[in-house]
């Protein structure tokens, strides 16, 4: 056959080769028996060459012997030739190499027969400014290869540079829609528990565990900055965590604040890693360190400031720029959890404040007012002691009924401040609670479950500022409470048939009553809900639901 034509078949029939898979591996190997078998050549193998120049023989043809002498030992270690060239930018196109370096070691070390292979050509690997790594093909006697034969394994070569190129980008899509769905899930189950009453240090814990469950980062580790120098929060090896609550060596220190000090992710090099060695609780950690991220974590004006170190598979290096803006999303993630948890703090303590000068101005407008009536009631009936002992008598049963009075106002703050009589239940305390305030209150209950102290005493003070509501402000005396109990859900529901509140009113953006306002801070505090349904003249129903994790 006329060699141009045999060219272009081999051409063909490599491109139809290399399309038809999508696996690296598979694909090199098809490749590598087809080209031997269309040219004539017996023994054939291929380098890949990582970023680091560390290098891996992913397919191989008709070794001889002695290159499979201990499962292939030969085409695993060590260095040649034809590698060194390349590592060094000398391998620009296909040529000739006089002799193979490791069939040479063989013959020397006696690791088998070589069939009469001496020499092979080397052909790089690459498409564009990409470089992949390095073709070598042989046959036994052959010591030299024709320009033409150069030739054509020149454009094999980039058919197969091309190949692995798209290959790669598919790779990296692929992988980079893996990351972000598995950000998505990440990010849920951070928001479930923001909103639980977590300190920013405990968000910050329970984010490590859900990366270790979401993300198949080999190893994750945090670093938190304190006062002057580093320490080892927490390393989650694959399968289990470690707080090693270790500081950093002194001579990590300075390039770790340089890392915090930026808003992007960062490539750590060996040199980093080594620094990081000194706790031998961390050598299993850090020897999976060898390809790694790090990227900072700011939470309220870098008054806590992190750094988290990823580390990514080796096969993925071409990739680790998807897992460092997967890192800095996920930092974002955890930053707002913190803020929010932060925020729901000064939250509560803003509901406390205004629960305090609520209760200071009831006791002014009830019992300090009862307490000041008593105290002129006194005054009166010392100058009356030498004058009416009738007049005595009559102002000293007033003082009895107003002390009374003032005895009974205070009793019912102090159960607002400290709900007692929680023990018999939720909806037992707030029937009595109605009771005491001359409220006739039917009940009903449905589901059993323990529930938490926090939301049981949320329920329980709103349930009292619903309560008060009725007494003072429905214009009726029957009030209804229903509490529904379910594995993820409590819902306390009090309505009453009173006067209910105007539209114009219960529209307003902030509610007028401050009672109302805070109801809804306590159950959004716990991230619950509350509404309030009031029709004029109708009635008004509370309906406040918590969530229980």
């Amino acid at each position: 056959m006329d060699p141009r034509m045999q060219e272009l078949i081999t051409l063909k029939t490599i491109a139809e080769t290399l399309n038809q898979s999508n696996d690296l591996t598979l694909m090199l190997d098809t490749v590598l028996d087809k080209l031997l078998k269309l040219t004539g050549l017996t023994s054939g193998w291929i380098f890949l060459v990582d970023g680091s120049r560390e290098y891996e023989c992913v397919a191989d043809r008709h070794l001889p012997p002695a290159l499979m002498h201990n499962e292939k030992q030969p085409m695993q270690c060590g260095s040649c030739w034809c590698l060194d060239r390349y590592r060094h930018g000398r391998l620009n196109n296909a040529v000739n190499i006089l002799n193979c370096k490791r069939l040479e070691n063989a013959v020397e070390y006696r690791w088998g027969d070589t069939l009469g292979i001496t020499h092979h050509a080397t052909v790089p690997l690459f498409s564009g400014d990409r470089r992949f790594g390095v073709l070598n093909v042989a046959a036994p006697g052959k010591t030299r290869f024709m320009d033409e034969e150069l030739a054509l394994l020149q454009a094999v070569a980039f058919q197969i540079g091309s190949a692995i190129e798209r290959m790669h980008l598919y790779a990296a899509e692929q992988h980079r829609a893996d990351l972000f769905a598995r950000l998505g899930e990440f990010s849920s189950a951070l928001a479930a528990v923001k909103s639980a009453g977590k300190s920013p240090k405990q968000i910050m814990e329970h984010a490590m565990a859900l990366i270790d469950v979401h993300f198949d980062w080999p190893v994750t580790a945090w670093i938190e900055l304190d006062g002057s120098s580093f320490v080892w929060r927490s390393v989650s090896i694959r399968g289990g965590i470690i707080s090693p609550n270790t500081r950093v060596p002194l001579a990590a220190a300075s390039w770790l604040k340089n890392v915090a000090r930026e808003h992007s992710f960062t490539a750590v090099g060996s040199a980093e890693i080594a620094m990081l060695t000194g706790c031998d609780e961390l050598d299993e950690a850090l020897q999976s360190f060898s390809d790694a991220l790090a990227a900072p974590l700011l939470f309220n004006d870098t008054a806590m400031a992190s750094i988290l170190l990823i580390g990514c598979k080796k096969q993925r290096v071409q990739s680790h720029h998807v897992d460092g803006k997967v890192l800095e999303a996920v930092l974002e993630h955890i930053s707002l959890a913190m803020e929010g948890a932060y925020l729901q703090e000064k939250q509560r303590e803003l509901t406390r404040l205004e629960e305090r000068n609520r209760l200071a101005r009831d006791l002014h407008d009830s019992v300090c007012q009862i307490l000041f009536s008593l105290s002129m009631t006194a005054k009166g009936v010392e100058s009356l002691l030498s004058d009416d002992p009738e007049k005595v008598l009559s102002s000293v049963r007033d003082m009895q009924s107003l002390s009374q009075h003032a005895l009974k106002e205070m009793r019912g703050l102090v159960m607002q401040l400290r709900p007692a009589g929680l023990e018999t239940g939720l909806v037992t305390s707030l029937k009595a609670y109605g009771e005491k305030l001359n409220l006739h209150i039917t009940t009903q209950l449905l589901g059993v479950v323990d529930l938490p102290r926090p939301v049981e005493e949320t329920l329980w003070r709103i349930g009292q500022e619903a309560l008060n509501n009725v007494s003072k402000h429905a214009g009726i005396s029957q009030a209804e409470i229903a509490l529904q109990l379910t594995a993820g859900e409590a819902v306390l529901r009090i309505s009453d048939n009173g006067r209910g509140i105007s539209k114009n009113r219960l529209n307003q953006p902030k509610p007028a009553s401050l009672g109302l306002s805070t109801m809804k801070e306590r159950a959004e505090a716990l991230g619950g809900q509350l509404t309030i349904t009031s029709v004029y003249r109708k009635g008004t129903t509370i309906h406040a639901a918590i969530p229980l994790r």
